[in-house]
């Protein structure tokens, strides 16, 4: 299972945000989308952030109790983001999973570059499809 790696199941077309962008407008992008969040790029593509679909959920709540106009995403976005890479293990991305409690995690290349990003339920369907295999393989020699 130690060679199932993160660029065999990550979403390469993920939703992304940018810094500046009007948290109404990223709302929308993740109720279209219906992602758990995305990475937010500066102009360069640069990964400055994270923005999740909870960080926005807050806001909306707060924007609608003080009937407040929202934030940009630069002020709700996540600094300080857990990166992987596309070599990285899906049997390692699953346990640290079970220890961080974020649910995407964005993927890029040692430079830095985004690739795509990688859920739960990615992690989960490739440790499913592998252990169907095995378990198809056993059978029919067994």
């Amino acid at each position: 299972m130690q060679s199932l790696q993160v660029r065999d199941y990550l979403n390469t077309h993920p939703v992304t945000f940018t810094p500046d962008m009007a948290i109404e407008e990223a709302s929308e992008m993740i109720t279209k989308t219906h992602e758990l969040g995305g990475p937010v790029l500066d102009t360069n593509g640069n990964l400055v952030g994270f923005l999740s679909e909870s960080d926005i959920l807050g806001k909306m709540l707060e924007t609608g109790y003080y009937s407040e106009h929202v934030s940009s995403v630069d002020q709700l976005m996540r600094k300080d983001v857990l990166v992987m890479k596309p070599y990285d293990s899906i049997v390692e991305l699953a346990q640290t999973m079970m220890q961080a409690k974020p649910k995407v995690y964005p993927v890029t290349d040692d430079d830095g570059n985004l690739l795509g990003t990688i859920c739960r339920n990615d992690v989960l369907a490739a440790l499913d499809s592998h252990i169907r295999a095995s378990f198809h393989v056993t059978t029919k020699t067994g």
